[in-house]
């Protein structure tokens, strides 16, 4: 594998590094954004464009992408995290179609800004398969085709893929049958969140990088060299949000890995088709997630080493050897033989997830604190929904996205150690062993339904 350089082959590509100056003494701003990711620059882009007369200052602890942002899937799924139940349990009956008109609307919404700006990120709107290689897998994918007709009443939002269908799409070793959502698109994720900033200072936003805040409190945000005060503090640090005194219960940051292969030749590609470079899940518990690159490789990313005692993040180090491994077996295992395969880069991450496994936005007009995030890795199209979300209760609107369940105090919080560790590592293996014993026995495992609701899922 090549070395690792900065802390994702996306990042490398675009050789990500902290250009903008670090904020030095103090200054005055009318909202303070911390996190300078995908919700943190959607926020400010979003503010600016609306009131271009809001001081709007950006915190970032490293450089541009640094965190989930820049190291993520490149999906931009129209999806937001959280099981229908839960939804309903914030918002009523029509909470779930709620959430669905809009974050379908929004994959649409960044495609028009991708265009209007001009940011070159790979952008390809060929939608998401969710693929089955078993007869389990498959009666599951049925179950959660008619779950979410019956939630969402949006019979455009998934439809049926049959195998001779998946196998004229793509070469999907021994696939049964697939879920088709035209509402995803392929991105490389540092070119777009590179672009955003870009996009956003063009707007009259101000990014500063190598300024980690060491203390939050309404009104202020403090670094080592100097703060800023704002009317609006908003939090925008998703699974970093755990290194914040007095918030290490308030997100689980789950470690998510990828691989990425040297370019396939054009032989490879003639086997495996996938001409339409939909992304692609496949249909076990532990799923993987995949794309086929602009550039005709393969990236695929799943759970490693799915957390760390007491919430630590720190993972810029090399991904162990066991989960490349087990990420190429998983890649040759879930396409037709690709011949020699050579892994460029691996890399792995953080994100943020809540007690429910929903998102929440909110902001306490009286204190001037706000917050976005919890997004279970779903974050690449939901943080720009939270963004407009947080614009239009900044400015004091009252539209449809104000009224979005996901707005309000959100779950309660983590449990403390150990049952943190002892509840995500032991729900991450109930899952593997749930998989293999579906593969062993050709039916479903109750295991699988046991670890869902440890986790609250």
């Amino acid at each position: 594998m090549t070395p690792a350089g900065t802390p994702s082959f996306w990042l490398d590509q675009v050789g990500a590094r902290a250009t903008r100056p670090a904020l030095e003494g103090a200054r005055e701003a009318d909202v303070c954004i911390v996190g300078a990711g995908f919700t943190g620059l959607w926020s400010a882009y979003e503010l600016r464009r609306a009131d271009p007369t809001l001081e709007v200052v950006v915190l970032e602890a490293e450089h541009v992408g640094f965190g989930a942002s820049g190291r993520n899937g490149g999906w931009v799924l129209g999806r937001v995290s959280g099981s229908a139940a839960a939804w309903r349990s914030r918002g009523g009956r029509d909470a779930v179609a709620a959430m669905t008109r809009a974050i379908t609307a929004t994959v649409a919404e960044i495609g028009e800004v991708v265009l209007r700006e001009g940011i070159d990120c790979d952008w390809h709107a060929g939608g998401s398969l969710t693929v089955a290689q078993s007869p389990v897998q498959l009666e599951r994918l049925r179950r959660e085709l008619e779950a979410a007709r019956a939630a969402t009443e949006d019979p455009s939002w998934l439809a049926w893929v049959s195998a001779e269908e998946l196998a004229s799409r793509v070469a999907i070793r021994g696939g049964l049958g697939a879920l088709y959502t035209p509402h995803c698109a392929r991105v490389q994720p540092a070119k777009l969140v590179r672009g955003l900033a870009v996009a956003a200072e063009r707007a009259g936003a101000v990014v500063h990088e190598r300024s980690p805040v060491r203390e939050l409190a309404p009104g202020r945000a403090e670094t080592d060299r100097g703060g800023v005060r704002a009317r609006y503090v908003v939090l925008a640090t998703e699974g970093y949000t755990a290194n914040l005194r007095g918030r290490r219960r308030s997100l689980l940051p789950l470690n998510s890995a990828m691989i990425v292969t040297r370019p396939l030749g054009a032989e490879t590609w003639s086997r495996l088709g996938w001409a339409g470079a939909e992304t692609i899940l496949d249909g076990s518990h532990l799923y993987t997630y995949s794309q086929r690159t602009a550039d005709g490789r393969i990236a695929i990313g799943g759970r490693g080493v799915p957390y760390r005692f007491g919430s630590r993040t720190e993972r810029e180090g090399p991904v162990p050897a066991r989960t490349v491994a087990e990420l190429l077996a998983r890649l040759e295992a879930l396409f037709e033989p690709l011949g020699e395969v050579t892994v460029e880069r691996g890399w792995h991450g953080v994100l943020g997830v809540s007690r429910d496994w929903c998102p929440t936005v909110w902001l306490d007009r009286s204190s001037g604190l706000g917050f976005a995030g919890g997004y279970a890795g779903e974050g690449v199209a939901a943080s720009n929904l939270a963004a407009r979300t947080l614009r239009d209760l900044i400015l004091g609107r009252d539209s449809e996205l104000t009224r979005l369940p996901w707005v309000g105090p959100g779950a309660r919080r983590w449990e403390p150690e150990p049952l943190r560790f002892l509840g995500a590592r032991g729900v991450h293996r109930l899952y593997r062993l749930a998989d293999r014993r579906e593969a062993a026995r050709g039916r479903a495992s109750r295991l699988a339904a046991a670890a869902s609701a440890i986790a609250g899922r």
